[in-house]
């Protein structure tokens, strides 16, 4: 992970592999495969990441279910075209992966780096419980002119700072990843169970250019 290309977006997990893999895309001949991780949280919960996975990094013919991952990579976004809109979809997206009998206990399980801009302005807002939320959505650039685009979440002090953030801002965010269930309203009667993923800000600071 020491490429400079890569030092702007850096993720690492650890966590159980609960899917087979599942076949997503073709660039230049090398196959890309989909993955999920359930990566425990401090509380009794856990989130379901997807990871991409090349052909060439791992054995994508057999299965892994039950087995622990060390993955490290970036966090990207691509525009999934759907109907009459784009809907942004993440994933890590994996350069190294290692398989565990059990988890590794010197890793941190769930740990994002983030360098980018700021793309939106920021939307603050307080819960009916007076908790302080600020949505920032964090263009990170990629090789070739290439960006990808991330949506974070701020709590309490830093949702306040956050709030401050303008369009075009400078920003790095420690953090981790997080999926989140929602129900998409498809027409007065139709609703549709969807995950949404975000990285969940623990710090964030605006560095001097």
């Amino acid at each position: 992970m020491t490429d400079k290309v890569f030092e702007n977006n850096q993720v690492s997990i650890v966590g159980e592999v609960i899917s087979e893999f599942e076949y997503s895309h073709e660039v230049f001949g090398e196959s890309f495969y989909m993955l999920e991780i359930s990566v425990n949280r401090l509380s009794d919960s856990c989130d379901i990441i997807p990871v991409m996975v090349s052909e060439r990094l791992i054995d994508v013919s057999r299965s892994y279910i039950g087995l622990y991952a060390h993955i490290q990579g970036q966090f990207r976004s691509y525009n999934r075209h759907e109907e009459v809109k784009n809907r942004l979809v993440l994933s890590v997206f994996a350069r190294e992966i290692q398989l565990l009998e059990e988890p590794d206990e010197t890793v941190k399980p769930n740990y994002i780096f983030l360098d980018g801009f700021v793309c939106k302005p920021p939307i603050y807002r307080k819960t009916p419980l007076g908790r302080e939320i600020a949505d920032v959505l964090l263009a990170v650039n990629r090789p070739y002119g290439k960006s990808d685009y991330i949506p974070c979440i701020c709590w309490g002090r830093n949702a306040r700072y956050a709030d401050s953030f303008v369009v075009g801002g400078h920003v790095q965010i420690w953090g981790r990843i997080q999926s989140r269930e929602y129900q998409k309203k498809l027409s007065e009667t139709e609703f549709e169970k969807r995950v949404a993923y975000e990285v969940s800000v623990s710090k964030l600071e605006c560095p001097e250019e």
